[in-house]
Formats: C-alpha cells, structure tokens, sequence
C-alpha cells in the first residue's frame, strides 16, 4: 500500500524534534530521526469510529500484534501529556486486546473482515486475519504494551475488562502450548510454501517451556521452544502479574505467577548450553530433549535484545557470553560488510545486516566506544532516505529490503531519545 500521510505530526513530537537537534550534535542523524521519529505516527496509524486504533506495519497492509505495539513505543512518554497521543495508544491497544479475543493464533490481522490474504493456508482462519502463524512473542506484546502504557500515563482505566480478558485467554493458550502434543489445537500448513513458512512440527519434551510455531520473523522454528520468546514471555507475565495486583485480581495474578515461575524455571534447566569457546550462553531454540539451534536474529525478541524488553539486565554473566557470541562469526546470521556489521536473519538474503539488529545493539550497550561505531553505521546505511530498511547488503546499502517499514523507524528514534537522555527506551 501507498503511504497515507494524511496524519500532520502533532505538537508535542516537533517539540521533540527540535530538542534532539539541539541536543544532538551530529546532524545527519538530527536529520534522520526527524523522518524516521514522526514516520509511525503519520504514516501507519489510523484511528476508526469505533475508538480502536489499526497500526499497519508499514509497505504490508496488515498490522502485527508484536509490531504495532513496538512500533508506538518512542510515543510512550508523551501519552501521560498529550491527549491526541494518548488516544491513538490507547485505542491500539483496545483493538488489540479484540484481536487477542478474536484469535490468539493469529500474528496479523487485516483492517477488516476480507480475508484475503493467504487463503490456501491450512488452519482454521477466519477473515479477519491475515496471517495464522502462531508466534508466542505475538501474545506477549499486548500484555507489554498495557503495561508500558499504564505505566508511563497512570491511567487506572487501561486495567479493565478487555485486558484481563485477554490476558486470561493467553495464560490459557501457553498453558496448552507447555504441552503442545498433547493440548494445542493448533494446525497450520502452507502447501508449496519453503520449509521456513510452514509447521515443522518437530517433537519436543515437557520443560516448562511454552511452544512457538514461527519466530518473530515469521520463519518457522526448526526446535519448538524459541528461547527468546519465552524471555519475552517471562517479563510479560512478571508485568501482567503487577497489572492485575494493582486492579485487585489475585487469582490472574496468581495464575501469571505460577506461570512466569514455571517458564523461568524451564529457561534455567533446558535454555542454557555451554559453548566451547564462549562458556555458558542461552541457546536461540531448543526442543527439551537435547537438541539446540546456538544463533541470533536480529528480530525482537532476540537474545542480544533481551535487556531492551526487560528480561535481564546487560550485566548478567550469561548474557554477556551471549552477546560475545551473537555479535561475532560464530552466529551464523552475524554478517561483515565494507560498510557494517551486525545482526541479519535467515529470513532475509546471506549478508543482508537489519538497522533493527543495529538499534537494539546500541541499546543494550553500555559501551560509548561500541554505541559510536553503530551510530556511524545507521548514519552511514541508510541509501540516502534518511529511514531506516528492514535489511541491507552489508557491502552496498543501497540494495535493501522493505523501503517502509515503520518499526525498524521507531526503533531508531528510541535509539536517538536514549543517546541525548531523553527518557528510557
């Protein structure tokens, strides 16, 4: 689909613009963050009659439960004071929420019920969806948004009906999907699709663990238990479990407890490998019977991102070795070009780095030498748009995949906020 950019960018966020510009002193990057920071807000976003808010992922015209709700994030801190802002969050969350409701399998719907999408798909898809792969981090970004949403505004109102309601339906989902053999309901197959867009269905053990079908970049798992969702999973329920104390539901928080100290217990056991060469780091997948898949994509949830959605902090032990690991040769999806280095994805061509894995890294760094090498990299990679791609040939950045695509635009913007100390990422 075209861009809309019906959307003038409101007040508060050209306030924001003219702050980093002064307080930012490189000015290809001032220049860059002033596309890429209002890009969500002006292009994707488009508020409905009814209250709810549909966020389309950018050049694909169908919104992401994961991504919408990253995409909005560099937002967050103006919520609590800009009621334009505030609704459009809002009434994101409250078609989320339905989604969830509507089908917890599902990791992207479309703006209405015309099912037009992947109709050969085998599963049981209604026309409201777009995609039916079941992906964990799908379910768990509603209850990261909610949370990041009610924190940053304090507005009481966003713990009702809905949220509980869906947050239940969820805790029913990954409870079935800890046995997935056994339990899930769910089926899905693509004929004549590559081995990466249809259902492995490789065994698994019980671990503790709840199953994934796909990963967040929409590639099959080749194991079942995708390691850094059930990260992602973990800080979400721990999230879910303040929400529903601070509403006064003891037996949600209870259940999302009980649950979060089940999947961690699983992390500690089964998501763990010792490397030769890097010591004890956390594996990307693995299937409970003592197999494991040791790599990193630059899609969020990953391991080097496992700090920025709140998992563990950038100190921890394993997840340094991790990171020495994910961000060298030995990751597989780790490229080297004349140009960058950094994360890419089996989901896109050999050498191809993502400005997402870019971003994230410069994050979780707490390294000014590193964090200044990346800054350089984005500054240097972006084709001249001054937007970031989904990925681009380490060696010519000019070849690149995906020209709109909002998230990898507001990951960078949340990049730049954090550099001039702007409010946490």
């Amino acid at each position: 689909g075209a861009a809309l950019n019906t959307r003038v960018i409101p007040e508060s966020m050209l306030q924001v613009i003219a702050e980093v510009e002064r307080r930012l002193k490189r000015p290809k990057l001032a220049k860059m963050f002033a596309a890429c920071y209002p890009n969500t807000f002006t292009t994707t976003l488009q508020e409905r009659p009814d209250g709810t808010t549909f966020v389309l992922t950018g050049d694909i015209p169908a919104m992401w439960l994961r991504d919408s709700a990253l995409q909005v994030r560099p937002y967050l801190p103006l919520a609590a004071k800009d009621p334009v802002v505030y609704s459009a969050l809002a009434g994101l969350l409250r078609l989320q929420l339905d989604c969830v409701l509507h089908d917890p399998y599902a990791n992207a719907f479309n703006e209405s019920a015309n099912g037009k999408h992947w109709e050969k798909d085998l599963t049981d898809a209604s026309d409201r969806v777009w995609e039916r792969k079941y992906e964990l981090d799908s379910l768990c970004a509603p209850l990261h948004y909610a949370y990041c949403l009610w924190r940053a505004t304090g507005r009481v109102e966003l713990l009702g009906g809905e949220l509980f309601a869906a947050a239940r339906r969820i805790l029913g989902v990954w409870r079935a999907e800890q046995r997935h053999a056994e339990l899930s309901p769910y089926r899905f197959a693509r004929p004549g699709g590559t081995p990466q867009d249809t259902l492995r269905n490789t065994p698994v053990g019980f671990t503790g663990l709840t199953w994934s079908g796909f990963r967040p970049s929409d590639d099959s798992t080749e194991l079942g238990y995708l390691i850094p969702a059930n990260m992602f999973a973990a800080s979400a329920l721990r999230e879910l479990t303040e929400m529903a104390r601070a509403a006064n539901e003891a037996a949600l928080a209870g259940d999302a407890e009980a649950l979060r100290s089940e999947i961690q217990s699983g992390l500690d056991a089964f998501g763990t490998v010792e490397h030769p060469r890097f010591g004890r780091i956390f594996a990307y997948e693995v299937d409970g019977l003592g197999g494991s898949v040791l790599m990193d994509d630059a899609g969020i949830p990953g391991l080097v991102s496992a700090p920025y959605f709140g998992y563990c902090s950038n100190s921890d032990p394993t997840y340094r070795n991790t990171r020495a690991f994910a961000l060298s040769p030995a990751n597989p999806y780790y490229f080297s070009g004349r140009c960058a280095s950094g994360l890419g994805s089996p989901h896109t061509p050999g050498g191809f780095v993502w400005p997402m894995g870019l971003c994230v890294q410069a994050i979780t760094s707490s390294d000014r030498a590193e964090r200044d090498a990346v800054l350089g990299m984005l500054e240097t990679t972006d084709a001249g748009t001054n937007l970031m791609h989904e990925g681009f040939d380490a060696n010519d950045p000019t070849r690149f995949t995906r020209p709109w695509f909002a998230w990898a635009n507001s990951l960078f913007s949340e990049l730049i906020l954090d550099e001039v100390e702007m409010g946490p990422v």
